[in-house]
């Protein structure tokens, strides 16, 4: 069984895999996977890595409605893939795979721009486009936030 601390840090993976797929960093992302895996013939490594570009078929293949959805179940595989990992490795072992689990989430927030949210947030790396039509609501809440130029201080304003 694995604490909060490791679980939290293959779902942090599983949505790296998901997030580098079909992205330039992919290539990058995709071999820091196969080395973390890496402990198996090439037989194991092949199919790992069919696995993973299955990962980005899956992803391209679902179209505007169901993309969410495909992200889901690519998030949730890799997240199981990693914690049936975890699970079966003790010791020394374990303690490397912490440690290359820990380089591949830093890597995909690297090349994602860092990007992260707390409980409820909703983190963008870009551009964000709020819309509502057909008489629903849409709202942004954002706090702390100047929008526009900011007024200069006059004289005696610390």
């Amino acid at each position: 069984m694995l604490d909060q601390t490791l679980v939290a840090l293959v779902s942090a993976a599983g949505a790296a895999v998901a997030s580098a797929a079909g992205t330039d960093a992919w290539q990058g992302l995709r071999q820091r996977v196969a080395r973390i895996f890496g402990r198996g013939d090439g037989v194991e490594q092949r199919i790992l890595l069919e696995r993973l570009d299955g990962s980005v078929a899956e992803l391209e293949r679902a179209g505007p409605e169901e993309r969410e959805q495909a992200r889901a179940r690519v998030v949730a595989a890799w997240q199981t893939r990693f914690h049936d990992l975890l699970e079966d490795a003790d010791g020394e072992d374990r303690a490397e795979l912490v440690r290359r689990l820990n380089e591949l989430v830093r890597y995909g927030q690297q090349s994602f721009g860092g990007v992260s949210a707390g409980d409820g947030g909703l983190a963008v790396g870009g551009t964000v486009d709020i819309r509502a039509d057909r008489g629903s609501a849409a709202a942004g809440v954002m706090g702390d936030v100047t929008i526009g130029n900011p007024q200069r201080p006059g004289p005696g304003d610390d």
